[in-house]
């Protein structure tokens, strides 16, 4: 489900035309117009130093020298006020896409099923959404546009060229042409290069952050110069891809700086000998010579407008395949909208597996009531978190049936379903904030009232009556100035404001002391009333009081029933007791 339709597919002219340039066309037809204005403007200069030199020079004309200055300085002034404009429109505008694509592409990760974060860096995504949307800035800003503006002035110079000689425009044209083949040959080949950059920086950016994030293991090992030399290593690749795109340029710029070299030389000779032949004017060389430069300068330009565009095509490429990768909501069976649910939960028959070789769960049956705890016991790696995953729709079935209140919870959508979940885990995760936003996170529209209830039935208030700013403290990334059992409180606090009819604890008391597991104890017993449970729990001492345990092992359920049934049983779930009740 999490595999792009096609991984290799290439955005098109056609899709960039029609999915970017389109919706903004006005704003992209107004740019145009300044930049026909603009160039058409920077035109005026050849021709005045022609007409400057061969009338106004020539017949000693002061009248004519003062309008010729005057169209000169607004032939400047309306360039530079069109530039102005264009780069304030279009650059302002590619930011503003570059913003809502941004936001386009985190919204379609963030509906992306749990298997592809299991399989995907979190800093690779970042680079996705963050840096792979920037290219299209050249597409929408002045890039684009200069490349059509170039192209303009390019034909006009061209056919100013001709007219005043046709033999010099000739000579000038065969080494153009020759350029414009290299730098289309050059473009094609850098394009993947650029794409394979994008994904380099995705991956060295993935192992930064998470060297940052476990910054305390690493000085724990001591391990800061094996780090160091694995990012070492990621950005030589980098450097090393950045290198061949360099070269390219540098390939397509040398040869532009050579072949027109030839050709500037080559019209100074023939206009050299043309002038001494009186078929040509030292105006007109001039003016020519200006022509020429205004005519091979976007040429130049383009070069590096094209390197510009081809990494918009890359990066639009890479953005283009991760928009392909189906979401959760792209399941046509999922049509049933949950309105109000009574928290029925039934497993039948149900197998699961991670690949398609190796089941982890094999015919798993049970039935959790409305308003019953199901506790999962079992030695890690049994399978029970796997179960738990299941029932909150993290996973899906490979075969069976999952229901909630008889309903296929295959065909449900998820966001009706969850917003009746509630989930606490063993590693809870805190935002950066304060523990108010942390708490509130689960219900943001919730009153005072409602969240002192929820503080209080976590003994979250037992800690935060302590701190200065109180619930408003801030607790560091991910918690980090927070103790464990702090952090857990604070979640299971999140989990009660949130109301939910079905409760899913992940080892919920795992990182508690004695004190604080009795305190959350009695909070947890509030949360779990009139709630569908289920507990997974290595602390035996915590589910006592379950309506059902399920003994899990090896994938399997291998007991069931309540605590003193399987006691009374002498099983594996009294060995699992007593052995925890002797340490």
């Amino acid at each position: 489900m999490s595999k792009p339709i096609n991984q290799h597919k290439k955005v098109s002219i056609g899709q960039a035309f029609k999915t970017i340039i389109w919706p903004r066309r006005r704003l992209v037809t107004l740019g145009l117009i300044l930049i026909i204005i603009s160039r058409l403007a920077s035109l005026v200069l050849p021709g005045a130093s022609k007409f400057l030199i061969d009338n106004v020079i020539a017949n000693k004309d002061m009248t004519m020298l003062r309008t010729l200055i005057l169209i000169v300085i607004t032939a400047i002034v309306t360039q530079a006020v069109t530039s102005f404009l264009l780069t304030r429109l279009l650059s302002v505008e590619a930011q503003h896409l570059i913003s809502k694509l941004r936001a386009q592409v985190q919204k379609h990760i963030l509906a992306l099923p749990i298997s592809y974060f299991d399989n995907t860096k979190s800093g690779a995504l970042v680079s996705r959404i963050m840096t792979d949307v920037e290219g299209v800035r050249n597409l929408v800003g002045t890039g684009l546009v200069q490349l059509v503006g170039g192209v303009l002035t390019s034909v006009i110079s061209l056919i100013l060229l001709i007219r005043i000689s046709p033999i010099m425009t000739l000579y000038v044209l065969v080494p153009v042409a020759i350029f414009a083949i290299i730098a289309l040959k050059a473009f094609g080949y850098i394009r993947p290069i650029f794409k394979t950059r994008g994904k380099i920086n995705a991956e060295v950016t993935g192992r930064l952050n998470e060297t940052l994030g476990g910054i305390r293991v690493i000085k724990g090992f001591n391990a800061e110069l094996q780090e160091q030399l694995v990012f070492e290593k990621g950005v030589e690749k980098l450097f090393q891809n950045v290198k061949k795109s360099l070269t390219s340029t540098a390939l397509i710029t040398s040869s532009a700086t050579f072949l027109l070299g030839l050709a500037t030389a080559g019209i100074m000779g023939i206009g050299g000998y043309l002038i001494m032949q009186n078929q040509l004017t030292f105006g007109e060389f001039l003016s020519f010579t200006l022509y020429l430069g205004f005519m091979i300068a976007p040429i130049v330009q383009m070069s590096n407008i094209g390197s510009q565009l081809t990494e918009a095509f890359a990066g639009l490429d890479r953005t283009e395949e991760i928009m392909q990768t189906l979401t959760e909501d792209d399941d046509l069976n999922r049509i049933v909208e949950l309105q109000q649910i009574e928290g029925h939960i039934a497993f039948d028959k149900v197998d699961f597996a991670y690949n398609d070789d190796n089941n982890v769960l094999h015919q798993i049956s049970f039935k959790a009531p409305k308003g019953s705890v199901t506790a999962l016991v079992g030695s890690s790696g049994s399978g029970k978190s796997t179960i738990a995953g299941l029932a909150a729709t993290f996973l899906n079935p490979k075969s069976g049936l999952i229901t909630i209140d008889g309903i296929d919870i295959t065909t449900v959508k998820l966001n009706s379903y969850r917003k009746h979940l509630g989930v606490v885990l063993q590693d809870e995760f805190l935002f950066e904030g304060s523990i108010r936003d942390n708490i509130m996170f689960a219900r943001p529209s919730a009153n005072e009232s409602q969240l002192q209830a929820a503080v209080n039935a976590a003994y979250v208030n037992e800690f935060t009556d302590r701190f200065d700013q109180g619930l408003d403290t801030l607790i560091g990334e991910r918690g980090v100035k927070l103790s464990g059992g702090q952090r857990q409180r604070i979640a299971i606090a999140r989990a009660i404001l949130a109301d939910p009819k079905i409760i899913i604890l992940d080892e919920a008391t795992s990182n508690l002391d004695t004190e604080s597991e009795t305190l959350i104890q009695q909070s947890l017993s509030k949360l779990m009333q009139g709630r569908t449970t289920l507990v997974i729990a290595h602390r035996l001492s915590t589910i006592r009081k379950a309506d059902q345990i399920l003994v899990i092992e090896n994938g399997t359920i291998a007991e069931r029933g309540n605590h003193d049934t399987l006691i009374a049983k002498k099983g594996r779930y009294f060995d699992l007791y007593t052995y925890q009740a002797k340490i």
